[in-house]
């Protein structure tokens, strides 16, 4: 699917709603905190993903089975899944031929408290994450906590999640795309820590730049 140019998501952005993959900021604190956009919460019974052409959210497809969310989901605007995210995956596992996905990078953000929709912006901050395989794409999943959580903000890593909450998460990503009767290629190399979930993001970033020429035409 073609994607809107970054540019005229700002541009429009300046008049209209703005686009959460283009016209959003990541922050200025990234990678250690992170402005998200939230496509799904643990009560949405379908899902939801972002139209890349007009950003208005898009029914996916309806879930075949009970598994919900267990956590927000959403990604981070301005980071693309392209080489350099793909790189670090076939550094990381010794597997040629991997590439990245072409979406933004996903995140899922834990917290106490219960926020009924989607379709709205977050700040979180990454913990850890799931370097996930799907058939020969690299599609990273993020875990972040949400800022200032009263029960999760003072999570610093993974390491510091209950082990319950990693396996329902993991149960998740590795079986909300199979459909009755098909099972998907995918799987969960490893589960890394901050520093790495902070430079994927960075590779992410990269990529985004790399892929949009974000800086070259506002220089030009």
């Amino acid at each position: 699917m073609r994607s809107m140019d970054p540019i005229v998501g700002k541009l429009m952005g300046l008049r209209y709603k703005s686009h959460p993959w283009h016209g959003v900021s990541i922050g200025d604190d990234a990678p250690k905190v992170v402005t998200c956009f939230i496509e799904m919460v643990p009560t949405d019974t379908v899902k939801y993903e972002v139209d890349k052409i007009s950003g208005y959210l898009r029914l996916d497809r309806p879930q075949k089975y009970s598994n919900v969310v267990p956590a927000l989901y959403g990604f981070i605007p301005q980071t693309y899944s392209g080489k350099k995210v793909a790189q670090m995956t076939i550094d990381k596992t010794n597997r040629p031929g991997i590439k990245g996905d072409g979406d933004p990078i996903d995140i899922c953000i834990l917290t106490e408290k219960d926020i009924a929709h989607g379709d709205i912006l977050v700040s979180a901050r990454p913990i850890g994450g799931f370097r996930m395989i799907d058939g020969v794409d690299s599609d990273d999943k993020i875990i972040a906590v949400l800022e200032n959580d009263a029960v999760y903000g003072g999570y610093k890593d993974i390491t510091d999640c209950p082990p319950m909450a990693i396996e329902r998460l993991k149960h998740y990503f590795l079986t909300y795309k199979d459909l009755p009767g098909e099972k998907r290629n995918v799987e969960i190399s490893h589960v890394y820590d901050r520093e790495e979930a902070y430079e994927v993001i960075k590779c992410s970033m990269e990529d985004y730049n790399d892929r949009f020429n974000f800086e070259d035409v506002f220089l030009k």
